[in-house]
């Protein structure tokens, strides 16, 4: 199932960047987005609670499409795997790293900011990647500007975009989704609050690529 996973970058205009701070809200936080249209849903391991959320969106929200973010090392894909990613997203990549995630058996999409790491990758064999951190790395001009020399490749921008921002990104020919956290504002967490992360789940997912 997980190898015939279709691109992560055409699951949803939108993928939720989660930092799981209490397994326990998992699946609840997990139900309110795929409800409003995002059933992508990256989890970051930058958190305790991270490795199992992961396993329990996989074990209880079979709608979701459940990846981890933040992986950075050979043991963090195979941990991710372990617990149920169906994909991987990193902030960036080295050659072992690639290999890992290369072997995982899963979709990943390895961080870039420069052209050089573009055309590393594509070199590769890898024409599907995280451009990260998307604001601060030059956003949306730096993209348009590589759709021309490099057509075959598609990024998923992630790092400060907002709800205002991510139509210019999604009008990109080599964007296919975003990244982003605006669907999951911290009071909303903080009180469990699924139903606001829902409405705004669905407005980001009323969002749609060119």
């Amino acid at each position: 199932m997980t190898s015939a996973l279709p691109s992560v970058l055409d699951l949803a205009p939108v993928v939720p960047v989660v930092v799981m701070e209490d397994a326990a809200d998992a699946v609840p936080l997990a139900r309110a987005l795929v409800a409003g249209g995002l059933p992508a849903i990256e989890v970051t391991l930058r958190t305790p609670a991270a490795l199992d959320a992961i396993s329990a969106i996989a074990a209880e929200v079979p709608d979701a499409v459940v990846g981890a973010g933040t992986v950075i090392s050979a043991a963090g894909v195979a941990d991710a795997v372990a617990a149920g990613s169906r994909f991987l997203v990193s902030p960036g990549w080295t050659e072992s790293l690639l290999d890992a995630m290369t072997s995982s058996g899963v979709p990943f999409l390895p961080g870039v900011s420069t052209t050089s790491e573009v055309v590393a990758l594509l070199e590769r064999g890898v024409r599907e990647m995280k451009f990260f951190p998307a604001e601060a790395a030059g956003g949306v001009p730096y993209l348009k500007s590589l759709s021309g020399p490099l057509p075959q490749a598609r990024f998923c921008p992630t790092g400060g975009v907002s709800l205002a921002s991510a139509p210019a990104y999604l009008a990109l020919p080599n964007v296919g989704c975003v990244g982003g956290t605006w669907m999951l504002p911290a009071d909303a967490l903080a009180a469990r609050d699924w139903a606001r992360v829902e409405s705004l789940a669905r407005e980001a997912a009323a969002l749609r690529a060119h």
